[in-house]
């Protein structure tokens, strides 16, 4: 059992803009006077040079094209509708925004299955959409692999019942907490949890601010510090640079790198670069116009395939 892999899969986009179905609530997006053309254009350079730098240093990305049939503007950020687990399984996931749904395609499993991995089973939760019950994936649900354990801010997208029996059908252990952000004076829970965590094989990027109750809060520490990781606490004002969006990969040769925008390399102190520094290189490209018009950033682009080989 590995807490991090070789292999991504990332979508490139042909439609992204600003999703109006999520700005509703996802707090990071931003509007901007940009042409939705100009905005894809932007946004397929900044995807494109990722994907460049992920292979150049061995990981292997395994890149499929969007579709323009769908209206998929947030398609890039593929983490949210599917998740791939070591006994072979992929999970296909319950999703907020109607047009998101569409994000889910076929020819991406069968793309998969090409590269060699083995797809041996599908867990399907979508029909939770027709109850509006919703869990977006390794967006809401920041996984510890190795001790078996889920980690899960509950928002307008994900439910605490669903959660719930995603973990009792992985044998995952809940650990459930609500984390927010201030949007206009008000505390609003943030929409995803990987957006303010972050769990790597020996450390945990997170911002306990934002867990407004103390006990929820003590309970999570005690859970990461159980396992022995080393809790790098991050602020509000890092979050909203994308601080929290980050994946632990490895390449192919096993070198590990934490993967993240450029926002948010910046707006890490020294203290925290050293202490991240000690369990991985840090690995970070321009995203700029993604995270504004998408809200998301560098760990939302990358599904990981924890999948076996044929």
């Amino acid at each position: 059992m590995s807490q991090i892999t070789d292999t991504i899969l990332m979508i490139r986009p042909v439609n992204f803009r600003m999703n109006e179905q999520t700005a509703v609530n996802n707090y990071f997006q931003e509007n901007t006077n940009v042409l939705n053309e100009t905005i894809n254009a932007k946004a397929q350079r900044e995807f494109d040079a990722f994907v460049e730098k992920l292979r150049a240093v061995g990981v292997h990305v395994i890149v499929v094209e969007d579709s323009l049939e769908s209206d998929t503007p947030d398609a890039i950020f593929p983490n949210n509708w599917m998740s791939t687990h070591e006994d072979g399984t992929l999970v296909l996931y319950p999703m907020f925004a109607e047009n998101r749904r569409n994000e889910r395609r076929e020819e991406v499993l069968k793309t998969i299955e090409k590269e060699g991995f083995l797809i041996e089973n599908v867990m399907d939760y979508t029909s939770a959409e027709e109850e509006e019950v919703f869990l977006e994936g390794t967006g809401s649900i920041v996984l510890d692999r190795v001790n078996r354990k889920a980690y899960c801010a509950l928002s307008p997208r994900a439910d605490e019942e669903l959660f719930i029996e995603f973990c009792e059908d992985f044998e995952y252990l809940p650990v459930i907490f609500t984390a927010y952000q201030s949007v206009d004076n008000e505390r609003k829970p943030i929409y995803h949890t990987n957006v303010m965590m972050c769990v790597g094989d020996d450390f945990t990027v997170v911002c306990l601010d934002s867990i407004d109750d103390k006990k929820e809060r003590k309970n999570l520490v005690n859970h990461l510090k159980k396992d022995g990781k080393e809790v790098v606490a991050i602020s509000e004002e890092q979050i909203h640079h994308f601080a929290g969006n980050m994946l632990q990969v490895k390449s192919q040769e096993d070198k590990k790198y934490l993967v993240m925008s450029d926002a948010a390399e910046k707006s890490l102190t020294e203290k925290q670069r050293t202490t991240l520094e000690k369990y991985s290189t840090i690995l970070s490209g321009t995203l700029e116009t993604i995270e504004i018009c998408g809200g998301g950033s560098a760990r939302c682009m990358m599904a990981e395939i924890f999948l076996p080989k044929k």
